[in-house]
Formats: structure tokens, C-alpha cells, sequence
């Protein structure tokens, strides 16, 4: 099944990237998150196809209506709102996130990031991550792509062209590197997080650091639910984001908290260009050293 330009194929690599290179878990479970990945494509593929199937054979004698998303006016609206804020020329933020899995032994493991965005559509963006897999550093330029290991003191660089979403899907084929809030920068944030749903509604409203936000719950085609916190305003800017995935063993979920949004300041090109320090070493672009394998050695 092919989740290319969905979200949920940047959401679910998201979670075993977030564990790849973690020395707790490195070598014990990272392969066995690996197949439950793997075993939760199929099954969300499964869903899909006896869904369809089961359509087909209790009308066969009927054209299948089209299918039509319950989206609510208060869900379109706020997201349609977001999708207007997010695509603003020049965009930061920071994020807090924590991915949540069972290991092999059937025990809760929770991996923690703090992310450093900075964002020039179409075609810049750097991310920093520390995390308890360490730290890795994302530049793209709109002609290379570079990932540095500060901890190792590695980087290795690839050709990479076209806008962020492409760019980043390189960078996860080439690099096996996930950015797991790349969908906040698509074309059309929106239009991407609406393209699966098949419901959509408000389930109320909340305060996230002391401002009032809208929260909204997505059920997807593909069995992932999203559950998403935005300003209750006419900017709509996210605040919190939550994924479960209720067809893996154990529901596990990727969280995401957002602070300093900036969408005004102008982002010089020095943000987005990588200049390797004198003392690292260049490396092959293999997934092995991607996944912070070599890079934690």
C-alpha cells in the first residue's frame, strides 16, 4: 500500500525513526519495530481491501455511491484556516514530541525530541533533533541535502531538488531519515490531512499554554486517528498534534507540542546551507549511518 503523499506514511516511519539509533533499544527491538511496522502496512492495506471488497459483493448489482467524508463546517473551517497560516513564505517553530511504543517484552518505551524547525517554501528548510537518539541536524538548500552528526562529528550529503515535500521524500529514500512533521509543510497542509479522512468534527475546546484551541479529532481511511489542537481564531495555528495508530499492538502514538511560531521575521539562506566544520568527516549515504547506527558508535 502506498502512502507516499499521505501523511501517514511520514507518520508511520515517523515512530521507527524515532527508535532506529536509540542505544536503549538498538540491536534489542528496532527490528521487531521494523516488522510491526511492516505488519501494520498490511493491515491497514487489509482494512482498506475487505472494506472495498465487502462493498462490491453486497452491491454488485449497483454502482458504489461516491464516498463522501463527514467532515464538520467547524473541522473544514479551522483546518482550512491552518492551511492559510502554515503556508506563509517564511515559517519556525519549535517542538516538543515523544514517540510511544511497546518494546518486545510488551513494555511501554517513550523516545523524547525537541525539534528545531525553520522553513522557506517552496524549496528550504533546516531542522535540528536532540533526542534521546541523539542529535542530528537536516539542511536543504533547493540543491543539496546534508545531515550532520554533531555527536560523531559525520555528515553525508546528497543531490536533492523540487519543493520541501520532495525533498524530504529523497531524504527518507536515500538517507532512510524521517522527518515526522514534514506534512505541516506540503503544498497545502490542509488538503493532505483532509485527503484521508473520513470523518472530521470538533470535540471541544481546551486551553494549550494559556490560549484557547479548537480541538479536533480525524478518523482516516487507513485506521489512524489525529487528533489536532489550533489557536480558536482566524489564524488557526496548531498547538498540539496527536497520532494513534489502533492497528498496532498497543496503540502506539507519536505527540507533538508547538511553541514560538514565527511567520513574519525574514530567513536569510545561511539558515538553510550546511558549512561543514573543518574537523568532521563525509560518509557515505547509507541507510546504516542514517538511521544514527554508526553515528552513535
Amino acid at each position: 500500500m502506498e502512502m507516499r503523499n499521505g501523511p501517514n506514511r511520514v507518520l508511520l516511519k515517523a515512530l521507527r525513526r524515532s527508535v532506529a539509533g536509540n542505544p536503549i533499544v538498538d540491536g534489542a527491538s528496532g527490528g521487531g519495530m521494523n516488522a510491526l511496522l511492516r505488519n501494520a502496512v498490511h493491515a491497514v492495506a487489509l482494512v482498506v481491501c475487505v472494506g472495498f471488497a465487502t462493498l462490491s459483493t453486497a452491491r454488485a448489482d449497483e454502482p458504489a455511491p461516491p464516498f463522501k467524508p463527514a467532515i464538520s463546517d467547524e473541522a473544514a473551517t479551522a483546518i482550512s484556516q491552518m492551511g492559510k497560516t502554515l503556508h506563509a513564505r517564511d515559517l519556525s517553530v519549535t517542538a516538543r514530541t515523544v514517540s510511544v511504543y511497546l518494546d518486545e517484552f510488551g513494555q511501554p518505551l517513550h523516545i523524547f525530541h525537541t525539534i528545531k524547525i525553520a522553513a522557506r517554501r517552496p524549496d528550504r528548510i533546516a531542522v535540528k533533533f536532540i533526542g534521546d537518539d541523539g542529535r542530528h541536524d537536516l539542511f536543504y538548500d533547493g540543491k543539496a541535502a546534508s545531515v550532520f552528526f554533531p555527536d560523531s562529528k559525520k555528515y553525508m550529503t546528497i543531490p536533492a531538488s523540487g519543493d520541501i515535500p520532495s525533498a524530504l521524500d529523497e531524504i527518507a529514500d536515500k538517507l532512510d531519515l524521517d522527518f515526522p512533521l514534514g506534512v505541516l509543510f506540503a503544498g497545502s497542509p490542509d488538503e493532505v490531512l483532509l485527503d484521508d479522512t473520513m470523518a472530521a468534527w470538533q470535540v471541544g475546546t481546551a486551553t494549550v499554554d494559556g490560549i484557547e484551541c479548537r480541538h479536533l479529532l480525524f478518523s482516516q481511511k487507513s485506521g489512524i486517528d489525529v487528533e489536532l489542537w489550533v489557536e480558536k481564531n482566524e489564524a488557526a495555528t496548531p498547538h498540539r498534534l496527536v497520532v494513534t495508530y489502533p492497528l498496532l499492538q498497543g496503540q502506539p502514538s507519536f505527540v507533538a507540542e508547538f511553541t514560538s511560531w514565527t511567520t513574519e521575521l525574514p530567513l536569510s539562506d545561511s539558515e538553510f546551507t550546511f558549512e561543514p566544520p573543518a574537523d568532521v568527516k563525509k560518509i557515505d549515504p547509507t541507510p546504516a549511518v542514517a538511521s544514527g547506527t554508526e553515528g552513535s558508535k
